[in-house]
């Protein structure tokens, strides 16, 4: 198992966790209903995905 040789000071710490950030969700129009939706996930208002009714709403 890895364990780091020294201490890593609190600057160095800090610095490494702020590029520790929450994404924004990447919305797109559904082509169906113009809804937004996530990418590569079925449309929660219609049910389609990829041009096919996948759900039923």
């Amino acid at each position: 198992m890895a364990v780091p040789k020294r201490k890593m000071s609190r600057s160095n710490t800090r610095h490494r966790r702020s590029q520790w950030k929450a994404a924004v969700p990447n919305l797109v129009k559904c082509e169906r209903c113009q809804e937004p939706r996530l990418q590569h996930i079925a449309c929660p208002n219609c049910g389609t995905y990829n041009k096919r009714q996948v759900l039923e709403v």
